[in-house]
């Protein structure tokens, strides 16, 4: 009768600490809003695939029309604004164009294109109103009022997260 091999102490401990790499080392590039001024922040994310630019739509809360803001990710986890989009001019859409940026109008469309400008996060207001309010990104749609808290604030950033920091926080990725 055959004699079963132990596993020897060495491979088991190897395979422990590449579980405890994979789970504890950040490797996992996402999006990620954080509640603003709590506590207790609650995480929700999305994985970020190999698209670097995305969208934020919303409806102007005054004018209810729609705006488009879009954005590219750098290479060191800062976000780029590119332009946004909208039809009326007025609080939050500008009728003019500030050093490093260009306005223009087509088809009743004001687009204002940023230069360079490139920032760490931003505080997103989540209104507690029956307007939409978007995250577009790989061809998707998500709609951040199924997700985050309406009346809240949170950070917008990009970030490398743990397998175990996104087990805590909650996947918008649907």
């Amino acid at each position: 009768m055959g004699k079963k091999k132990a596993i020897p102490p060495v491979i088991l401990l190897l395979t422990l600490l590449i579980v405890l790499v994979y789970i504890f080392l950040p490797i996992h590039k996402v999006f990620i809003f954080t509640d603003y001024r709590t506590d207790h922040p609650k995480t929700y994310y999305i994985k970020m695939k190999d698209e670097q630019d995305f969208q934020i739509r919303y409806v102007h809360s005054i004018f209810l029309t729609d705006v488009l803001e879009s954005y590219r990710v750098t290479g060191e986890n800062t976000i780029r604004l590119l332009s946004m989009q909208y039809e009326d001019v007025g609080i939050g859409l500008p009728g003019y164009a500030e050093e490093g940026e260009t306005l223009s109008v087509k088809d009743g469309v004001y687009t204002l294109t940023y230069k360079h400008t490139i920032i760490q996060s931003f505080v997103i207001f989540v209104g507690d109103v029956n307007a939409d309010l978007a995250f577009r990104y790989s061809g998707r749609e998500i709609d951040l009022k199924k997700y985050l808290t309406r009346g809240n604030s949170y950070t917008f950033s990009v970030q490398s997260l743990s397998l175990y920091q996104m087990m805590k926080g909650v996947n918008m990725n649907g």
